[in-house]
């Protein structure tokens, strides 16, 4: 269990805080987490929200980030100490040591725990012998190693954060693929292929650098357009050996299939 490694003492002096998506644009913590974003995490982390406070002075606090709604997994991302409350309500609430002796463990245990309490900071006499190691890494938290083909499903935003990773860059260099784009804002979708030098890999690049592909319908959208709604995913991959014909057949077939060119982005 989580306290097994952790080995914190006077338990019914702790508390720990369920950090979840939140906001009006359902900011993203594992995002955050990812893309260095620690002060504001902690600006949630020590937040009072209106009418009760969440700490109290001398509190070791503990915080665990929700990896996907869906998911019972949560990572590890800080552990504390209040050393003055500042007596704030709706605003960060706390100054706060960070408690060194636990860095080996901060972005690296995943807990799996089923929240069944709508309450987000808890006493962690209540729930940390339900907090089960469910894996400790081997180095800080990415969660951008290459999942597997069939399970590629990814924004604008991870795809340029992933598209230089080590992983990605082998698994999407050595494959022809019939790929799709997804507008989350209408629906709307485009099916493309990738046969050409360095295959699927060179052209979601592509897409990272210019956002349209060079694709006639997605050079009407803007920038940001796509940055905040196009998500990448694979239907067909296909060995680098495979004849081009064999490609270009299953891309009309996904494009007849999903009515992308009525109902879609695909222009022939």
């Amino acid at each position: 269990m989580l306290n097994d490694i952790l080995q914190i003492k006077e338990l019914e002096n702790v508390k720990i805080r369920l950090n979840f998506d939140y906001g009006p644009a359902n900011w993203n913590v594992i995002e955050a987490f990812k893309n260095g974003d620690i002060a504001g995490l902690l600006n949630g982390h020590y937040w009072n929200y209106k009418g009760k406070k969440s700490y109290k002075q001398n509190q070791t606090t503990i915080g665990l980030l929700r990896i996907k709604p869906k998911e019972d997994l949560w990572l590890l991302f800080h552990i504390g100490k209040v050393t003055k409350d500042l007596n704030l309500l709706e605003a960060m609430g706390y100054e706060f040591e960070t408690l060194t002796e636990y860095n080996k463990f901060v972005g690296r245990v995943i807990v799996k725990y089923k929240n069944t309490s709508q309450s987000v900071v808890r006493n962690a006499n209540s729930l940390i012998n339900q907090c089960e190691v469910y894996q400790i890494l081997p180095d800080v938290f990415d969660n951008d190693i290459f999942p597997g083909y069939e399970n590629v499903n990814i924004s604008w935003n991870e795809l340029s954060r992933v598209i230089d990773k080590e992983s990605w860059k082998t698994a999407l260099q050595n494959q022809k693929a019939v790929y799709l784009i997804t507008d989350i804002s209408n629906g709307k979708m485009y099916v493309g292929s990738a046969y050409a030098e360095n295959m699927l890999l060179n052209r979601w690049q592509n897409y990272v650098k210019s956002r349209h592909g060079g694709n006639v319908q997605l050079k009407q959208l803007s920038q940001e357009h796509i940055e905040n709604n196009f998500r990448y995913s694979i239907l067909d991959i296909f060995k680098s050996t495979t004849d081009d014909k064999v490609i270009l057949s299953r891309e009309s077939w996904w494009k007849e299939t999903l009515l992308t060119r009525k109902f879609g982005y695909n222009s022939n």
